[in-house]
């Protein structure tokens, strides 16, 4: 059998990650040649190694979660998505045009730093060096690690409590977004990307929102009669997409007759949106892949990955993606939801050797005491760990197929994911 890694193995193995996948800024040359040798040792030695992973078992009992966590987040994202599409558009594109960007306190002090920090920390901190699918792939190369008995197994049922977190802060993300609509620090992207959403707001809005944003008297007279008292006029109707049951969501969707006959299609080119979404989808993704490497792993490397995340959220608010609040606000989420989630998966050892001992040495206390009916009680209970034990044993054949099956598809959702990110 192959020697276990070092301690520091998977750390190096992910910072050199980092590291060649930045190259492609520095020499694309040596990135071209260098990235397909780094996939290949990983993809070797982690294939090497699976064929003496001991832990089939305890993944085959945590499939079911992970296909279950996955179903919540492809719900989540088309919820999201619905979203993203609903706040944009719900407005029209003048709105967009017209309405500045929110005062953020975080731009205006990293455009202070620039100036008093030296030129080679300011480019350093400009540097795309972490992106969305990079926490991504962290993440995944964390959840193989249990191969090397890095990580506690099972792998899917870490990758189970990922998953469901981050579904579970998608669902949040998209509830807290839709609550109140803020413009983007982007004042140009919805005309760039949406140029075919209607110009004019919803009707819903021409009635409830048009008569009152502006005018201080007609708020104060809407506090009073806490009616929607001002007569809006005509209404300026919008096209209607023919949808069949799918029809109700041309009031959130408000499609254009140039942008086709599919719902599903507008979803697609949604995107990140045109308005602020508080909080940021991409540091949600980087706090949840740190607190998975903190609890899991640990060490030096978990310290370099939330320098990483702090790199990545100073850049969302340089480059205009976030607000600052939106950042705050999704590290602090992102730790609170994978602290939530720990029933799924925890990193703290619990062996059954662990289990017997604690039972041995109530048994001992019990029989000093001469209570019989807790010597009964625990000589029981040991019973059911053993027959438990039993009865999780499956065929050698079935765990081959299952371990067959486990790689081929969480190979091809690390290749769709990286795919369907590569863009952030």
């Amino acid at each position: 059998m192959m020697p276990l890694p070092s301690v520091g193995g998977l750390g190096i193995a992910a910072m050199s990650y980092v590291a060649v996948d930045y190259m492609r800024y520095v020499s694309p040359v040596w990135h071209s040649r260098l990235q397909p040798v780094l996939w290949s040792l990983l993809v070797i030695v982690v294939l090497t190694r699976v064929l003496f992973y001991k832990h089939w078992s305890a993944e085959f009992r945590a499939a079911i979660p992970f296909l279950a966590s996955i179903f919540f987040l492809l719900s989540a994202l088309l919820f999201e998505a619905l979203s993203v599409r609903s706040v944009t558009a719900v407005l029209g594109l003048d709105w967009h045009r017209d309405t500045p960007p929110l005062p953020d306190t975080g731009q205006w002090f990293l455009l202070a730093l620039n100036e008093s920090l030296p030129a080679t920390i300011v480019e350093i901190l400009r540097a795309h060096i972490i992106g969305l699918h990079h926490f991504l792939m962290l993440f995944v190369m964390l959840g193989f690690s249990v191969v090397f008995d890095s990580v506690k197994a099972p792998g899917l049922g870490l990758g189970a409590r990922y998953i469901f977190t981050m579904a579970l802060g998608r669902l949040l993300r998209a509830i807290t977004f839709i609550s109140t609509i803020l413009p983007s620090a982007r004042p140009w992207c919805a005309s760039a990307r949406f140029n075919d959403v209607p110009s004019h707001p919803h009707s819903w809005l021409q009635k409830y929102y048009v008569p009152y944003a502006k005018d201080p008297a007609a708020i104060r007279q809407l506090l009073h009669w806490d009616a929607a008292y001002a007569d809006p006029g005509e209404y300026i109707a919008d096209y209607r997409a023919d949808w069949g049951s799918m029809s109700f969501l041309n009031d959130f969707l408000r499609p254009s007759n140039s942008e086709g006959s599919s719902w599903f299609g507008l979803l697609k080119k949604a995107g990140g949106g045109c308005n602020d979404l508080l909080y940021s989808g991409h540091m949600l993704v980087a706090v949840l892949t740190a607190m998975a490497w903190t609890e899991a792993y640990g060490g030096f490397s978990s310290a370099l990955i939330w320098v990483l995340v702090l790199h990545s959220a100073q850049r969302e608010i340089r480059e205009r993606h976030h607000y600052t609040v939106d950042c705050i606000v999704a590290i602090y989420v992102g730790i609170l939801l994978w602290k939530m989630t720990g029933f799924i998966w925890s990193g703290k050892r619990k062996t059954k050797q662990t289990q017997l001992e604690k039972i041995q040495n109530r048994l001992i206390h019990a029989a000093k005491d001469s209570d019989m009916e807790t010597v009964r009680r625990l000589v029981e209970e040991m019973e059911v760990s053993f027959g438990e034990e039993k009865h999780a044993r499956v065929s050698n054949r079935t765990m081959t197929v299952f371990a067959c099956a486990t790689v081929i598809t969480t190979l091809t959702i690390v290749v769709l994911a990286l795919t369907l990110t590569s863009d952030g």
